[in-house]
């Protein structure tokens, strides 16, 4: 949804209410954990962010409060939205004096202990969205090496007529999200100091 001033929570509130009810705009779903489709762009980032189980409990709280968005010109919306699946949460971007509000789903939940130990979640598109695909942010400690990762995995593609028009601004705000979304976490866990 383009709009030309940031909307009230009670907006973006009611926004959710209706795509919720709505199916994803895309077949493969759950593939960010898998094998993406070959027919989307795919976007991978991946960084290290320290070492040890405090860095993840860290990274992984800041996961569980959605700071990943916490970007200036980008946030998720209601912060407060759980981690489950099943759960609408509302993109909020700004852009070129416009607002865009993308409605998404958390379709997968990682949660795996063992010799890598693993947090995470894929939300996938809805209607309301001006793009199509799925997107994963999963934090990883590899107990063997002590190190800590984020990881963002994306396929996708333009949904939205604008964003078709609109490509190549399209691609360069999604490479631009992936270094934010790295620094945001890395803000996250030294605040948790």
């Amino acid at each position: 949804m383009l709009l030309l001033r940031k909307p009230t929570i009670e907006r973006i509130q009611a926004f959710l209410e209706v795509q919720s009810r709505l199916d994803l705009t895309y077949s493969a779903v759950g593939a960010t954990v898998k094998i993406p489709p070959t027919d989307y762009v795919l976007d991978h980032t991946r960084m290290r962010l320290g070492a040890g189980e405090k860095v993840f409990d860290a990274a992984k709280a800041a996961l569980q409060r959605w700071q990943q968005f916490r970007l200036g010109w980008l946030e998720a919306c209601p912060q407060h939205t759980p981690i489950q699946e099943g759960q609408a949460v509302a993109i909020l971007g700004q852009s070129l004096g416009l607002w865009w509000l993308n409605a998404c789903r958390i379709v997968v939940v990682v949660d795996q202990d063992g010799p890598v130990k693993r947090f995470g979640f894929a939300y996938g598109t809805l209607p309301g969205h001006v793009g199509s695909g799925e997107e994963r942010f999963l934090i990883e400690w590899d107990r063997s090496t002590d190190s800590v990762f984020y990881d963002i995995l994306a396929f996708s593609r333009p949904h939205h007529f604008l964003a078709r028009l609109g490509y190549f601004w399209m691609r360069r705000t999604q490479k631009r999200f992936g270094r934010e979304s790295v620094a945001a976490m890395r803000r996250a866990i030294d605040a948790a100091g």
